[in-house]
């Protein structure tokens, strides 16, 4: 897959509510009301990395969660870094 270059990124980044680019990923911080919250959405993001075979950089904490999207095999971030955050934020929105 095609790295994007960074005007792409900075034009996507602006479809996706919550999402940051940083020059290396696009990210995200969500808050959940505990553990068990964050991590049920956790186990739901899972089974979309594996449907896209695509798989984040996350850290939990607690009811915190941390997600940062880059293509590792591209060395940037991709179409697929924006399926996959599309992916994240329907299911944090249902």
């Amino acid at each position: 897959m095609e790295k994007l270059t960074s005007a792409q990124i900075e034009e996507r980044i602006k479809e996706i509510p919550g999402w940051n680019y940083t020059g290396k990923a696009i990210e995200t911080n969500l808050k959940f009301k505990d553990f068990r919250e964050a991590f049920a959405v956790m186990t739901r993001i899972a089974f979309e990395c594996e449907a896209l075979n695509h798989h984040p950089d996350w850290k939990n904490v607690y009811n915190q969660l941390h997600i940062a999207l880059n293509t590792h095999d591209a060395q940037g971030i991709t179409e697929k870094d924006f399926q996959l955050a599309h992916a994240v934020q329907d299911i944090i929105s249902n």
